[in-house]
C-alpha cells in the first residue's frame, strides 16, 4: 500500500526525492510508510499519540521518521484524539516541501491491497463465501474484495468494528482499545453497497483470541487481527460445513508485547 500511494506521487510530480511526506497514524500504516520512504529517498513525518504501542513508534523512528505525539486521555482511543492528530497532520503537509499521503483519501490505498485478493483466489480452487475485517481506512478490505472480483471471486463482505466503539453497527462511537480499527468516523474507502453486513464484536473476545491463537496455532498478531478471526469463527459457524471464509491478520504480535493483549 505505501509503495503504491508513494510511487504513484513520485511518477506524478507531486513529490520529489527529498521531500516530505506527512501522514497521522496509529503506528502499523506509519511503520510502512517510513520503511518505504527511507528505501525511496523521501523524509517522513508522523502524527501519532501515546494511546498507541510504544514498539510502532520506535519502529518508526527506526526507520529514520520524525513522530510527533499527540496525548491521549487515559490511553484511549477516541474520534476526537483522531481528530486531533488529523489536524495536526494537515498543518504540517501545507508547510513547503511537505505531501500528505492521505490514507483515508488517496486512491491508491486499495489499489496497492488487490493483490492481496488475487493471491487469495489462486489459493482456493473453490468458492469463496465470505469475507470480513475490521476496518481502519478500510482500504485492506476494500482492496482485497476488488482483487478477488478480478479473479472472478464474489464473497459475501463483512465489516468488524468494536462494541466498545460500534458507528457502523448503531450509530454510536465510543472509547475502545484496540488499535488501527474503528476511527470515529466512516472511512471514505469503505463502500457500504458492497458490504451484506456490519457486526460488532467485543473488544475482551478480540484479546482473548489472540492469545489463544498464540498459545494454540502459534500466531502472534495485534487485536485488529484478534477481532477479525472472532468474526469469521461466527460467520463460518452461520454458513456451516463446507463453506470458506477469509480473514486478514494485519500485524505482528511483536507490536504489542508488554501492552494489553501479551502483558
Amino acid at each position: 500500500m505505501a509503495v503504491a500511494v508513494l510511487q504513484a506521487a513520485l511518477e506524478s510530480g507531486n513529490l520529489q526525492r527529498g521531500g516530505r511526506v506527512v501522514e497521522y497514524t496509529g503506528g502499523s500504516t506509519g511503520t510502512a510508510i517510513a520503511f518505504v520512504a527511507s528505501i525511496l529517498g523521501f523524509r517522513f513525518t508522523a502524527v501519532s499519540s501515546d494511546a498507541f504501542s510504544p514498539s510502532k513508534i520506535q519502529a518508526m523512528r527506526a526507520f529514520g521518521a520524525e513522530v510527533i505525539l499527540e496525548k491521549s486521555v487515559d490511553g484511549k482511543i477516541t474520534a476526537e484524539l483522531f481528530q486531533r492528530m488529523r489536524v495536526r497532520a494537515l498543518a504540517l503537509a501545507n508547510e513547503p516541501g511537505s505531501y500528505y499521503f492521505d490514507q483515508f483519501g488517496s486512491k491508491d490505498v486499495p489499489r496497492g491491497y488487490e493483490a492481496i485478493g488475487l493471491e487469495i483466489a489462486q489459493t482456493f480452487d473453490g468458492k469463496i463465501n465470505a469475507i470480513c475485517a475490521a476496518v481502519g481506512t478500510a482500504g485492506s478490505l476494500m482492496g482485497t474484495v476488488a482483487g478477488l472480483a478480478k479473479a472472478g471471486q464474489f464473497p459475501d463482505v463483512y465489516v468488524l468494528e468494536p462494541k466498545q466503539s460500534a458507528l457502523l453497527t448503531t450509530g454510536a462511537s465510543g472509547a475502545h482499545l484496540i488499535e488501527g480499527i474503528a476511527l470515529g468516523f466512516i472511512p471514505p474507502s469503505l463502500d457500504l453497497s458492497k458490504v451484506k453486513e456490519c457486526r460488532a464484536i467485543d473488544q475482551t473476545l478480540a484479546f482473548d483470541m489472540c492469545r489463544r491463537m498464540a498459545r494454540e496455532e502459534g500466531i502472534l498478531a495485534g487485536g485488529s487481527t484478534g477481532i477479525n478471526v472472532v468474526g469469521a469463527l461466527q460467520i463460518a459457524q452461520e454458513i456451516g460445513s463446507g463453506g470458506t471464509v477469509i480473514t486478514l491478520a494485519c500485524d505482528s504480535g511483536f507490536k504489542y508485547l508488554g501492552g494489553r493483549i501479551y502483558g
